[in-house]
């Protein structure tokens, strides 16, 4: 064949089918199926000639009409805050690699921390009858997946609960985790410490937040206003809330940052200044280890795999009632978050 006629099979838009297979390799529809599914009975002089026609004509197997007979898409979908967070490529890479292990592809998208987008997403997602769907929530209602779970869509939540609805999860202490962290700090001597977190409607910003107070709390330690930011991680924003926190006749002496982008803005921050800071971060972060920054380490792979193991045991039957699942959170001292107050 010249490439003339090559490209006038192939043109976009216009897939090859199993007719046109069959027809090249001057076989039945029925025989091109055989091959293509593994089955037997076909002679391997049939089965060879098939298969050339398959490879010179580009053919794809279908896998819509498989959907329709056996009602498995062999797909899950993965909705992340957003993709260029550190903390979500060990977590997609766990739940791709338990995809795989079941045979199944996995699709992710990012829902940008926008409620709109993430139902959007989903149901998109839902649309294209995905087996089930692993979410970590931007929004707090999630009402709307109602109809798509009683359908049989498994879903699990992670990171973060779902908004007024009934349904699986798998966390990390945030709250224990944050509680820890400062625990730490006021051990090397700390009294005046301030924490920046996320914004407040996000769970995890609330949950390290409590953890913060419980901590100052256990010391016995007020906490004034002017130690708590939350807000965007804008390194703007985080940057005007560190040097507020570390100015004035009354400074802090150690900073506790709510997730990794703010400890990166943070270290930035410190490192400006004569003064040294304490610094404890809540999430590891790049270079951590090379620059000694003391963090609260969440094993992000482990939460991806456990949410995607349950939601394939979901898959295969299981039909308990809604689980929470926590994973602990790691101390990692580096120096950093023991220094002692200057």
């Amino acid at each position: 064949m010249d490439r003339t006629t090559r490209h006038s099979e192939t043109r976009y838009g216009n897939r090859p089918t199993m007719k046109d297979v069959a027809a090249r390799a001057g076989v039945g529809l029925k025989t091109v199926s055989r091959v293509v599914n593994g089955e037997p009975g076909v002679t391997p002089d049939t089965e060879r000639r098939v298969q050339e026609a398959i490879e010179a004509l580009g053919f794809r197997r279908n896998d819509s009409a498989r959907v329709l007979r056996k009602g498995r898409t062999a797909s899950i979908g993965l909705v992340l805050e957003d993709l260029a967070d550190p903390f979500y490529g060990p977590l997609s890479r766990a739940v791709e690699e338990v995809a795989r292990a079941h045979g199944a592809l996995l699709i992710n998208g990012s829902s940008a921390e926008d409620p709109e987008r993430e139902q959007e997403l989903v149901l998109a997602l839902c649309a294209r009858r995905v087996d089930g769907l692993i979410v970590i929530p931007a929004g707090d209602d999630h009402r709307y997946l109602e109809p798509e779970i009683k359908a049989g869509i498994a879903t699990v939540f992670v990171d973060r609960p779902a908004g007024r609805i009934d349904a699986d999860m798998v966390l990390s202490d945030s709250f224990g985790g944050s509680r820890e962290g400062v625990a730490h700090l006021i051990a090397h001597g700390h009294r005046r410490i301030g924490f920046i977190g996320d914004q407040p409607r996000i769970h995890t910003a609330t949950e390290r937040l409590r953890g913060y107070h419980a901590a100052m709390a256990d010391a016995g330690i007020t906490v004034e206003d002017s130690w708590i930011s939350l807000g965007t991680t804008d390194p703007g924003r985080v940057r005007a809330a560190a040097e507020a926190m570390l100015e004035g006749p009354e400074p802090v002496t150690a900073l506790f940052a709510g997730n990794n982008r703010v400890t990166v803005t943070a270290v930035r921050v410190i490192a400006e200044r004569q003064r040294p800071v304490a610094l404890v971060g809540f999430d590891d972060i790049e270079l951590a280890d090379l620059l000694g920054i003391t963090v609260i380490s969440q094993d992000a792979a482990a939460v991806g795999r456990t949410a995607a193991e349950h939601l394939f045991r979901r898959l295969d039957g299981a039909d308990h009632a809604p689980a929470r699942v926590e994973l602990p959170t790691t101390l990692i001292p580096r120096g950093s978050g023991e220094l002692p107050p200057a």
